[in-house]
């Protein structure tokens, strides 16, 4: 919106050009959805906390849990409410790719709202069934994939590229859709999984949507993705500041979030963030290095799936407590030390993932 208007002005002050760089216009979206949490973090966990929208806590989960009981959740909306009006403001609006990202975004996010205002307001304990939250998270993400497969440029936009090899992907045509449905559902799920400690989530989040903003510039970038040997996908640049409106949501969120939390992102962030990532990385033609560098999120889903598998199978459990950062906390593992361990994961598997620029 904010790009119209020093558009305009630029033609009585050519200052105001700063503003067609889309590096200077990603600055501005992290800081103004960094700002835009100080100042409506400290209201919603008041609101929050006076509507006793608290969080439950699971009587067979970490004892250590149990003091977390009543903590304000929903918090999420402060990072969704963050992320879209910085968006809305520096980017661009004329580009598609732009509103299919905060489409995903805010169509989980109500999907998530519904469900923690089910649990957390009616009381009551189920939310909404699996098979509702599968339906509707399905509708909206193949909505998404079909647009992104119908407004496909070239071959490149629905190839699945393999990193750290040089030309070598896999053209997928219309199962790019498949593709696209799996990254965005999986991911939402993957990362709703992850967010059980204070703050575990939010900042591997804010750090492969960091990395992923990066990965949107440069393939967006003629110059840049023909130096690097990767391949050019024409306005995707533009959801640099979708990412880096991500990444200044988070950091804002985590100041309220870091241990012990005031506030719980819930479902309404974990599910619209996770399918932000998925939809991103889709976008950027990055599916592989979005599943490296959030690794973790990944590793919390197999923890689950495994516990599950083997305690139908054999009855048996594999870890003391899925997902596996409970794992480690019946260990014996401070909650400070699970949460930051994991942090450090994700900074080696975020640069793991940018040496695919470059090794190839």
């Amino acid at each position: 919106m904010l790009l119209y208007i020093t558009n305009y002005l630029a033609q009585f002050e050519s200052g105001f050009n700063v503003f067609n760089y889309l590096t200077m216009r990603a600055i501005l979206g992290a800081l103004t959805a960094l700002i835009l949490s100080f100042v409506i973090g400290p209201r919603m966990i008041a609101k929050l906390s006076m509507n006793q929208v608290g969080q439950p806590v699971r009587e067979e989960g970490p004892v250590t849990h149990l003091p977390k009981a009543g903590t304000p959740t929903m918090g999420g909306a402060l990072i969704l409410t963050a992320i879209a009006v910085s968006t809305v403001l520096w980017a661009d609006l004329e580009n598609h790719f732009v509103w299919v990202v905060l489409f995903v975004m805010l169509s989980f996010g109500v999907i998530g709202y519904v469900d923690d205002y089910k649990k957390l307001v009616l009381q009551d304990p189920a939310g909404i069934s699996a098979r509702q939250k599968l339906f509707w998270q399905s509708a909206a993400a193949i909505t998404a994939a079909i647009a992104l497969y119908v407004t496909a440029a070239d071959e490149v936009s629905t190839s699945l590229l393999i990193p750290y090899f040089k030309d070598l992907s896999i053209p997928l045509g219309m199962f790019q859709v498949v593709v696209t449905y799996f990254f965005i559902v999986g991911f939402s799920n993957a990362v709703n999984l992850t967010d059980g400690l204070d703050g575990l989530a939010i900042m591997p989040t804010v750090l492969v949507g960091g990395a992923l903003g990066v990965f949107a510039y440069v393939t967006g970038n003629v110059n840049f993705s023909g130096y690097l040997g990767i391949p050019y996908v024409a306005g995707t640049g533009e959801v640099m500041v979708f990412c880096a409106a991500l990444a200044g949501a988070g950091l804002g969120f985590l100041w309220f979030n870091t241990y012990p939390a005031q506030v719980f992102m819930g479902d309404i962030g974990a599910l619209a963030l996770g399918a932000a990532l998925g939809v991103v990385a889709v976008i950027v033609r990055q599916e592989i290095v979005l599943a490296i560098m959030g690794g973790i999120f990944v590793m919390e889903t197999v923890s689950v799936m495994i516990q599950v598998a083997s305690f139908k199978l054999t009855g048996r459990r594999v870890f003391r407590m899925a997902p596996i950062h409970h794992h480690f906390e019946l260990k014996g593992w401070a909650e400070p030390k699970v949460i930051v361990r994991f942090w450090i994961i994700t900074v080696i598997l975020v640069l793991i993932g940018f040496a695919s620029l470059k090794i190839r």
